[in-house]
């Protein structure tokens, strides 16, 4: 990246992992002064490491917390010693909106300025510029220091949680999908026809438009009876086959769901 444009900002970044270390790396190459702190990762080159998350925080106008949702809480209340009046404290890891919520209590608690930010594309080749989504009431502010670095924020009108609520109904979607894709293929391996259905798979997802959509929606709500028995029939093959049908089980059960008056 090259430039100085943050040079005259202090950033602490909390899990220096994959994403995290990352974003301090684009940081560092912007010129920002990055305090770090991992309890497992040896900060990388340009970070300051530190033994502490208030010892990363002191000085900092930003906090960055990138290491995971079962650690956020712990991360902030030991974080919140070494802040200071105007420091914001960006919570960055996929927790769920209550999660983020008591979050932002605490930091409110604290008199710290908080925001929920949801990463909306892997990190890896990234960095900085991954797609964010932020809420909460600092959110604008949050917003404001990371455009002038080159990021892409876009700011929702709502609390702390609304961001993590976004990601988290796209997930549904996505990994939702990625499930069923690799049961299916699972069971046609051990049909031995794999490449067929992989095929059959790639041709049905590069045709897919909007329309596809409503088809989906609108037959699964039509035809749930049949659907249902035909999933539990598929479900019976996936165990003859002695794949466990995690997912096929699901659909059935969903599908079930739907027929009821």
């Amino acid at each position: 990246m090259g430039s100085t444009a943050g040079e005259d900002l202090h950033v602490a970044v909390l899990g220096l992992g994959e994403a995290g270390g990352a974003i301090a790396a684009d940081l560092v190459a912007l010129g920002v002064c990055v305090r770090g702190y991992d309890p497992v990762v040896a900060a990388p080159p340009g970070v300051v490491g530190t033994g502490s998350e208030a010892e990363a925080a002191r000085g900092s106008a930003l906090v960055l917390s990138v290491n995971s949702a079962s650690a956020a809480l712990d991360a902030l209340r030991a974080g919140l010693a070494g802040t200071a009046p105007g420091c914001l404290w960006a919570d960055l890891n996929t927790a769920s909106p209550t999660v983020k919520r008591r979050l932002g209590e605490v930091a409110a608690e604290a008199g710290v300025g908080f925001v929920d930010v949801s990463l909306m594309a892997s990190v890896p080749g990234r960095g900085l510029r991954t797609p964010m989504l932020a809420s909460g009431a600092a959110a604008g502010r949050y917003a404001e220091l990371l455009q002038a670095l080159g990021a892409t924020v876009d700011v929702l009108d709502g609390p702390a949680g609304l961001a993590a609520e976004r990601k988290l109904l796209r997930s549904v979607f996505y990994k939702g999908v990625a499930a069923a894709v690799v049961e299916a293929l699972e069971a046609a391996r051990a049909a031995d026809c794999e490449a067929w259905l992989r095929q059959h798979i790639a041709d049905e997802l590069t045709r897919a438009d909007a329309a596809t959509l409503d088809r989906l929606v609108d037959g699964s709500h039509r035809h749930a009876v049949r659907r249902a028995a035909e999933m539990q029939a598929a479900a019976d093959m996936l165990d003859d086959l002695a794949v466990p049908p995690l997912i096929a089980t699901a659909s059935r059960d969903v599908l079930r769901r739907l027929s009821r008056p």
